[in-house]
């Protein structure tokens, strides 16, 4: 039901800013997060923005590089992410959840309502 955009092949240093909304439904009363997931690892929390847009949480290896942004008007999601790594290569997922961000001992948990279909983020050294 989320649509996720603006994955692509960039270079070790290099800037991405990926994108995710629906039509489906309002975001106003939703959690809104990234995950990102490599094959044969867990899906795991990149970024997470509370309902207000108040509270952020981030993955510690992202902190600094990575920046996550809601607007309510145009009913969207942002990961815009800098300095971008190899091991940043994954799928990015973004997730909607009510009514809040689930985190605990620092980890973004992959429990949301809602999934987007992936975008593939692919990061050259």
């Amino acid at each position: 039901q989320l649509q996720a955009s603006g994955g692509g092949l960039v270079q070790a240093g290099g800037t991405l800013r990926l994108s995710c909304g629906t039509s489906a439904f309002s975001f106003e009363n939703y959690a809104l997060s990234w995950f990102r997931q490599v094959p044969g690892k867990e899906r795991e929390g990149v970024a997470c923005i509370s309902m207000s847009g108040r509270n952020r949480y981030y993955l510690d290896s992202v902190k600094g590089r990575f920046t996550i942004s809601r607007d309510n008007a145009e009913n969207a999601v942002y990961l815009e992410m800098n300095n971008l790594k190899p091991d940043d290569t994954a799928v990015y997922y973004c997730g909607a959840r009510y009514p809040g961000c689930t985190v605990r001992s620092g980890v973004i948990v992959a429990d949301v309502d809602y999934w987007g279909q992936g975008t593939q983020v692919t990061v050259s050294s």
